[in-house]
């Protein structure tokens, strides 16, 4: 019997989050769908990795757009409509931030009190008296900016109808984060600093960030909180490759896609590495438009000019350097208390640590993750799970030499455990017990992600989700071919890339309804 069908309703290109999102999608509407990944598990960074018999956390610090089961979020909501079963722990805290060159030290937490304010006004009114007000009133433009984002993901509306049901989104639209929070709230610089402390997990400095997006970020935080996987990110992306099967998607791992095959400007088919031609009139693809456009269409003759140029033109957002530790003591007794901390070694400045992101290590803004307070279960009793973990742009490791790889990612890790364990008064080198260091080529080897790219394209002044959302459609250059990651629309964390899944799950059941009239 042939391995592959004829033909298929629609090929996903890559077995990560968004590509499971989106044939799960497509298959919940009877489409008969093919997955093709080239990695041996489904997930794509959404994975683990055992070391001396014991789960380390790959990359997971914490899901967003969950919300609890009695107030979910739109992706649990997502994935209890395609009855995907996950266990999610909720993380203790939202965030701590401790920046001791602004005597800034604070641990502020999720959700709202029963009078509609927010807890983490309270928390901060306690250190800075006077704020609460004024950080209600930021958290409440967030919200609503956060809603109305959502409802443009599922609706098409007129700009008339945009300016009176979105008029905080319409306002805001067009500034930076930065130039809102200064110009509209009138608060200490201490406080502006600590309600950006999560700036990192966007990969973009407050000066050129769009509101939009920092509105989008802090609202899904503080409304809902955040989750871990009880079993890692590995058991979401088990549980998600399960549901697909379940629905009759056909899931082939250790299969690479070479070309996607187009003629007269629509897609037909692709060809992996092994020589299997597959065909399809619909293809969601996983790579970046960069490598899509750049070596997998065939013939290249069927590139439009414009496309090149949008690939070539779309900044890299950033990529990923981690220390992942196990510790063999608890983490009270190595002076660690808090799940997620964000540490500065210099007065806190986005714009600083955005530059920092250049350049080879001496990164002087990271996250530390200690998994053991959401998921104590983690490790073994008596033992500790901790990562240390800076974003730097794709550039930082371009000049690294072959020869030279492994002696520069050690030196780098090892002066971020330094600086952790200054901050600690714990030398945490006397306690490792098992250490993984990930750099971005090590995601580009992984996942054959574009530069090692975690996030897709930065989220910029120059390059807004608004706009991106206005001018969608112009992106399909080839018919057919939608793309399905990161690089899509808003790329920054896993929540993003399974609602990418789904949207590009619904661009193609749009474009088949169209095909049958």
């Amino acid at each position: 019997m042939p391995f592959y069908k004829d033909k298929y309703d629609a090929i996903v290109i890559g077995g990560a989050l968004a590509g499971m999102s989106c044939a799960m999608k497509l298959a919940s509407e009877g489409k008969d769908v093919l997955i093709l990944e080239r990695h041996n598990l489904p997930g794509g960074m959404a994975t683990s990795f055992v070391r001396n018999g014991m789960e380390m956390e790959a990359t997971l610090h914490e899901m967003m757009s969950l919300g609890p089961t009695e107030d979910p979020l739109y992706i649990r909501e997502y994935l209890d409509e395609m009855k995907v079963a996950i266990d999610w722990l909720r993380v203790p805290e939202a965030y701590n931030l401790y920046s001791p060159k602004d005597d800034i030290d604070i641990e502020l937490h999720a959700g709202r009190r029963p009078d509609g304010t927010w807890i983490c006004a309270d928390e901060i009114e306690e250190q800075y008296p006077g704020t609460k007000g004024e950080v209600n009133r930021l958290l409440e433009l967030c919200k609503n900016v956060y809603e109305s984002v959502l409802f443009l993901n599922d609706h098409s509306i007129s700009k008339a109808q945009m300016l009176l049901q979105h008029e905080p989104l319409v306002k805001t639209a067009g500034y930076s984060a930065k130039e809102v929070i200064d110009k509209t709230f009138d608060l200490p610089l201490a406080v502006k600093k600590i309600l950006s402390a999560y700036w990192i997990y966007v990969g973009q400095p407050l000066s050129t960030l769009p509101f939009t997006i920092y509105a989008f970020l802090m609202a899904d935080y503080m409304i809902g909180g955040s989750y871990v996987a009880r079993g890692f990110s590995h058991e979401m992306s088990v549980a998600m490759a399960e549901k697909c099967e379940e629905l009759g998607v056909q899931f082939e791992y250790g299969q690479n896609v070479d070309k996607i095959l187009v003629k007269d400007g629509k897609v037909y088919g692709v060809r992996t590495s092994r020589g299997d031609e597959i065909h399809t009139d619909y293809i969601a693809s996983a790579p970046y438009p960069n490598t899509v456009y750049g070596k997998m269409i065939e013939p290249q003759s069927e590139v439009p000019a414009q496309a090149r140029k949008y690939a070539n033109a779309m900044p890299m957002s950033v990529t990923n350097f981690s220390v992942v530790l196990l510790l063999d003591q608890k983490p009270e007794d190595l002076n660690i208390h808090d799940y997620s901390v964000f540490s500065s070694d210099i007065p806190f400045d986005t714009d600083v640590f955005w530059k920092e992101g250049r350049q080879l290590g001496g990164w002087d803004y990271l996250t530390t993750i200690c998994l053991n307070y959401a998921n104590p279960d983690c490790v073994k009793e008596g033992m500790t799970s901790l990562s240390i973990t800076f974003l730097p742009l794709p550039e930082s490791f371009m000049d690294v030499k072959a020869d030279d790889y492994f002696a520069v990612k050690n030196k780098v890790a090892k002066e971020m455990i330094d600086r952790v364990s200054d901050h600690l008064g714990v030398n945490l080198l006397d306690h490792i017990v098992e250490i993984e260091i990930e750099t971005p080529v090590t995601m580009s080897h992984y996942t054959s992600d574009y530069r090692g790219g975690i996030y897709g394209y930065q989220q910029s002044m120059d390059n807004s989700v608004v706009a991106r959302l206005e001018d969608i459609e112009k992106e399909f250059y080839i018919k057919g071919l939608v793309g399905c990651a990161s690089h899509q629309l808003v790329g920054d964390g896993m929540a993003c890339n399974i609602n990418n899944g789904r949207i590009a799950a619904r661009t193609i059941l749009t474009w088949m309804k169209e095909a049958e009239k």
